[in-house]
Parts: C-alpha cells; structure tokens; sequence
C-alpha cells in the first residue's frame, strides 16, 4: 500500500539536489486518447484502435515529502524536469495525488489558483507526453484539513466530494493526456460499529486510507459503496463523459483468503470503466500475489496501480509482473525526484535499491508500448 512504501521513501530521503528549469518541450508523438477495446478487457487508442499498456509511476511526493500542491506553485521548474526525468524512465503514465482541501476553500467554493495550476500540470504532461491518472479527495496531510469538512455529516461529505471531482473534470475533460480520473486512493468502509474519525491510521505523518462512511446505519457495506461510486462518477460524468474512471483498492484478497472484491463487484462496479488495486508481493509468495491478482479479474480491464519490491526482491517482483502480463494492462510504480544518478549518489544502501529499481523501470518497458 501507498504508506508503506512512503515509510520507505523516509528512510531514504535526504536533501533535494537543486532542479534546474527546464523548457517544456512537445513529445514526438502526440498522445491519443485512451478508451476501453470494444471486447471491454483491454485498452486502446480512441482512433487507432492499437493497444496500450500502462507503465509508470506515482508521483505522489517529492524526496522530502512534500505534496504536489505545496511546492508545485513556487516550484513548477521542479515539476517540469520530474515529468521529462520520468519520460526518460520510458514511462507513459504519472499517477497524481490531489488533496481535497487545496481545491475546496469550502463546501461552494473551489479553489481557482489551484485549479488553475491543474490545467497548466495537464498541459505541460500532454507536451511532455505523458498521461495522467488523476487521483482525489486525498486527505494525506491531516494537519491541512479544514474543520469544516471534517465537521460534515456524510451526505454533506459526499456532496463536497461531489463539486471537487466536477471541477476536477471540467478542467481535464479536453485533454487527451488524462488517462482516468481515480475517485479516491484506497477507501474503506466502517465495520458494524460505528467509526468517529474519517483517516485511519497514520504512518510517517501522513493518511493515505479514508472512509467513506463512519456509520453503516442499518446500511450494508455494499449499498454504502454504490451509493458514493454512483454519486462521484454522476459528478464526473455531467462535465466529462469521455475520460476513464476507476478507483484504486487495497487487494483484501491478498490479505485474507477467500475476500471478494467490493468496489468491483456487479452492484458496485458497474459505473468503473477499469479495475485499479495495489499489490506488494511477499518473498517467496508471488504464486499467491498472483492468486489474489485473479480476483479482481471480473472482465474489465485491470491495472496494478501501485508496486514496488517493497516486501520482496527485485526478482519477484519481475517474476510478478511478467506472469501478471497475462490479464493486466498496466503497472504503476513510484518515483520522487531523484534520479538513477542521484539515487546511487546518496551512498546508502536503501538509495541503492531505488536506483536499481529505477533502472529495472527504464530497461522493462512492456514490448506493446515499444
């Protein structure tokens, strides 16, 4: 899951080498829009009706921890020469993080600079070829929360989320760029007892899971997910009918046998254009990542939207990703601002795994992006 690999990125971290601007040149290629082939279990270019396959990376935040919004203002340049390192990756897809409270000032009220900001990071990813998965309603910071938002009860919650996701879309709706929009990282529901917080846990100061709900009231967990799927993708859909839609799950089958997906199950489901789960294989278990993996291959198309060898070697991890191939369009790894050189720079043996994972990154791109 994404705060592991953050716990991670903590131990490794040290000072962020200054970036220098770069100018935001075009791509050879302009880049096609992305729908999903006609039979539904893979995607294609819109016109050409050639095949895609997803690689790439989150870019979540930079090496110090920082999220995009708080540095992506005062240092675009920074932002520019990330996108142009990860092109040179061979990657095609970055996977942004947006938090909620830096587009929302309150509940009718969208934040236009920020807005604003989006549509410039769009363009300059279009340019830089690259697509987008635009993630929301990221509460990571819980610090940066505003009391009124936590101070909502649910409906009220929903409707904030709501505006959020239409302003969001009626930025991106023109641009071929935007991969899919992903309605929010990780969510989950409350169990019979009711919840008082919203985040669960924290880890190295952020909050990466979210509830949908505090309170099931009488409610099953799968009338609660339908219900906030239905009303978050009816938002995207009255400004952007074209764009993908997904949302990126916990794989509960990869931690308890016999779970059933719930964000992708028939009742759920139906509105999410594609599958979206995170997956960290264990040493010597990528048999069972893998056995977990088919659960969540209901025939739509299916992405590993984050991985990394976080609990196992790079070696399984190819080994994972390769017998993966088989029923996965996509793979998103992570990537923080520091390159293969200045990874390997830092000297420590952590830093050292990075940039061999980054090399591993460049030197894999799946055959059908060549």
């Amino acid at each position: 899951m994404l705060w592991q690999v953050l716990c991670l990125l903590f131990l490794v971290s040290g000072n962020t080498a200054n970036a220098q601007t770069n100018p935001e040149t075009s791509t050879d290629r302009p880049l096609e829009w992305i729908r999903v082939s006609d039979d539904g279990m893979h995607f294609v270019g819109r016109d050409s009706g050639r095949k895609v396959v997803l690689w790439g990376a989150n870019y979540d935040h930079d090496d110090a921890g920082q999220l995009l919004e708080d540095y992506w203002h005062e240092h675009w340049e920074t932002v520019v020469q990330d996108f142009q390192e990860m092109k040179a990756l061979n990657l095609n897809v970055v996977r942004i993080h947006l938090q909620l409270a830096k587009f929302m000032d309150a509940a009718d009220r969208p934040n236009m600079r920020n807005l604003r900001q989006l549509q410039r990071l769009v363009a300059m990813a279009e340019k830089t070829g690259l697509y987008l998965d635009v993630t929301g309603l990221g509460c990571y910071h819980k610090q940066d929360v505003p009391q009124w938002y936590d101070d909502l009860a649910e409906a009220d919650r929903w409707n904030v989320q709501a505006r959020f996701w239409r302003e969001v879309a009626n930025v991106c709706k023109t641009s071929p760029a935007v991969f899919c929009y992903d309605l929010m990282n990780e969510p989950i529901l409350p169990g019979k007892k009711p919840e008082t917080e919203w985040l669960a846990g924290e880890l190295g100061g952020k909050h990466f899971v979210q509830r949908i709900s505090l309170d099931l009231a009488g409610r099953t967990r799968t009338e609660v997910a339908q219900a906030w799927v239905k009303q978050m993708t009816s938002a995207i859909r009255q400004v952007d009918q074209d764009h993908l839609v997904t949302v990126g799950v916990i794989p509960w089958a990869h931690v308890f046998k016999g779970a059933k997906p719930l964000f992708y199950s028939p009742e759920v489901g139906e509105p999410l254009d594609f599958v979206s789960v995170h997956f960290y294989p264990k040493k010597d278990a990528v048999a069972d990542a893998l056995t977990a993996l088919a659960v969540y291959d209901v025939g739509k198309p299916i992405v590993i939207e984050e991985i990394f060898p976080l609990h196992c070697g790079l070696e399984e991890a190819d080994e994972f990703i390769k017998s993966s191939a088989k029923f996965t369009d996509g793979w998103i790894s992570f990537y923080w601002g520091k390159t293969i050189d200045e990874s390997e720079q830092q000297g420590d043996l952590k830093a050292a795994i990075i940039a061999k994972w980054l090399r591993y990154l460049r030197d894999n791109r799946p055959s059908a992006l060549e």
